[in-house]
């Protein structure tokens, strides 16, 4: 278990169902179908979170790590760790459309290189393909320096979730 290094939290604005985790100067990892996991996909470099709303904003915190922290056992119903390259040391969420109102720390907090995700969601099948005004999903992203590995699921319990894996 790790001390966390730096926590934010903030809104971030969702758009066609996504935001976004990149790096602009480079891919952040080999391409990931959505079906794989429900949660995360990997299209040409840049990873994408999946969200049951369509448009709105999403609670986004994230956690940095000097180690691998133990995952936060609140009751998160979808959690995937992947991994993500930096090439710039600039590896940050970013909105599909939007910019933050107020941004995020920079994921890649340790420069360029490589960092695991784990990604945890929960409330996906609230507002399911609507533009809801008040937030209805939230997301907790832990980064930690750490070499390249398959995507692993944790959970998978939300219906939003059971969707994309089924490839609707």
């Amino acid at each position: 278990m790790s001390d966390s290094v730096r926590r934010a939290g903030g809104l971030v604005p969702v758009q066609y169902h996504q935001f976004n985790i990149s790096d602009e100067d480079g891919p952040t990892g080999p391409d990931l179908a959505p079906e794989d996991n429900g949660l995360v996909q990997v299209t040409d470099g840049v990873t994408s979170v999946l969200t049951g709303i369509h448009t709105g904003d999403v609670d986004v915190t994230v956690t940095l790590h000097q180690d691998e922290p133990a995952p936060d056992e609140a009751d998160w119903q979808e959690r995937v760790e992947i991994s993500a390259h930096s090439a710039s040391g600039d590896l940050m969420v970013r909105g599909l459309m939007d910019d933050l109102d107020e941004q995020l720390p920079v994921l890649s907090f340790d420069g360029p290189g490589h960092y695991r995700l784990r990604i945890h969601a929960r409330g996906r099948d609230t507002a399911v393909d609507l533009a809801p005004d008040e937030v209805t999903e939230w997301y907790l992203i832990q980064v930690w320096p750490a070499p390249t590995a398959p995507a692993t699921v944790l959970s998978q319990t939300d219906a939003y979730g059971a969707s994309v894996r089924g490839g609707h």
